[in-house]
């Protein structure tokens, strides 16, 4: 049987989850792809460190330059992560002709059209399943499973450790930052949690599917990007009584004008199917023209999931490799010809609901004031709640709109905070109210 020879860059928690399942599911993956795919070299600067993995200590080396200038060598796995030295070892693979798998989701959100046309030029294929929704298809359902449809809308929980502190906050109801902790310690969080936290995670990995849902270039800075740092126990309390729960979600939509795409605390229904996507778990619904509603759910990360996802590419390359059809689906799915850009709305045009919470004196006339401001700017009250003080003598009035602009709403927020009587900033969380 033939050998598809792969050099493997990283050996860290996913280098080693791919390595592991090359090595123990050998044969039924030559069984489907009809050639072995056999691991040639596998390069990281620390070989000392224990994976639980046993490789054979005469592939080990820490010379990237090795594995990339290897003639046998047939596809390059980026499995480091960041962007230097990852992206020139991409594009150096490239360059050699040697076809390339990553899953390397911030790379690819920064440089990934770079990436994309060097490989066009060679005439070599780019494999990124595993960057967004670790071990979930993703990818290949947009570029291959869906190709009938005008994606309408994609709504997905990106970030496992974002969506395991809503999860902890909204059934313990624990603040914020104790959850957190729990989660560094549980090794669901990273020292330095800011990318998952503050959205910027999710932001890279919605990037990538826009530009294969609509076949526009890359660009990340597109992506209006929020995180939840900000979220309370108060916040997910009162939710709840309006009957919603909420979660960090990736949005686009597309109305033919233009896309929508963003990242932020999202209040959805209890009933609806993200809204029991819980713990670490991801999901991606989808919106088709033609297939309706879809969700994709499963793991969006660790060892095993995240390597199973970089074997299906190195399996996708490998068939197009030994019946001579490169290129068989383009890097983003669309011909290159095709791939253009769109308007990407701002934020200020947004027309959604949004729940609101102010922090207030208790004193006769104050709930007046604020509807008297929403009401000047056009933003009509759905239903209030008010509580009783709390030890500072504040009072929480929390409110949920009928659907109002962007650009109203912080205008109208910008003038209710500057009140003597409002004690915070207030809190704003948009609304996706698809019963």
């Amino acid at each position: 049987m033939k050998k598809i020879r792969i050099g493997l860059l990283g050996f860290g928690t996913v280098g080693s989850g791919t390595a592991k399942i090359l090595m123990e599911n050998r044969e039924v993956i030559a069984s489907r792809l009809g050639a072995h795919l056999e691991l040639k070299w596998v390069a990281d600067l620390d070989l000392e460190t224990d994976r639980g993995v046993s490789v054979d200590e005469k592939i080990l080396t820490t010379d990237a330059n090795m594995v990339i200038n290897d003639p046998e060598v047939d596809i390059v796995v980026e499995l480091i992560g960041g962007y230097e030295p990852a992206k020139s070892f991409i594009l150096q693979a490239i360059e050699k002709g040697k076809h390339v798998v990553t899953a390397n989701k911030a790379l690819l959100a920064a440089h990934g059209d770079e990436i994309f046309s060097a490989a066009l030029r060679k005439g070599v294929e780019v494999g990124f399943e595993a960057s967004v929704g670790g071990g979930i298809p993703l990818i290949r359902s947009i570029k291959e499973g869906l190709v009938a449809n005008r994606i309408q809308g994609l709504f997905g929980i990106l970030n496992g450790t974002a969506n395991y502190i809503l999860t902890k906050m909204t059934d313990e109801g624990s603040p914020f930052s104790e959850v957190l902790k729990e989660a560094q310690a549980l090794g669901y969080a990273e020292a330095d949690p800011t990318f998952d936290v503050e959205g910027i995670d999710s932001a890279h990995k919605l990037t990538i599917l826009l530009s294969v849902a609509y076949g526009v270039p890359i660009d990340n800075s597109a992506v209006y990007t929020e995180g939840i740092s900000r979220i309370t126990p108060l916040d997910i309390e009162f939710v709840k009584e309006f009957g919603y729960r909420i979660k960090l979600l990736a949005i686009s939509k597309d109305d033919g004008e233009a896309i929508e795409a963003r990242v932020h605390p999202t209040l959805i229904p209890q009933e609806s199917l993200l809204a029991s996507v819980n713990e670490a778990y991801n999901a991606l619904y989808v919106k088709g023209d033609a297939v309706g509603n879809v969700m994709l759910y499963g793991f969006g990360a660790g060892m095993m999931p995240t390597g199973s996802a970089v074997i299906s590419d190195l399996v996708d390359v490998g068939r197009n490799v030994l019946h001579g059809a490169i290129g068989r689906v383009p890097c983003m799915g669309y011909q290159p010809s095709y791939v253009k850009r769109r308007r990407v709305r701002s934020i200020e045009e947004l027309d959604v609901k949004y729940y609101f919470r102010f922090s207030a004196e208790d004193r006769p006339g104050v709930l007046s004031r604020i509807s008297g401001i929403l009401g000047k700017h056009q933003i009509s009250i759905e239903s209030v709640h008010q509580k009783g003080r709390d030890l500072a003598g504040e009072v929480p009035i929390v409110m949920i709109t009928h659907e109002a602009t962007e650009a109203a709403v912080r205008d109208a927020l910008s003038e209710i905070d500057q009140l003597g009587v409002v004690k915070d900033k207030t809190m704003l969380i948009r609304i996706e109210d698809q019963r």
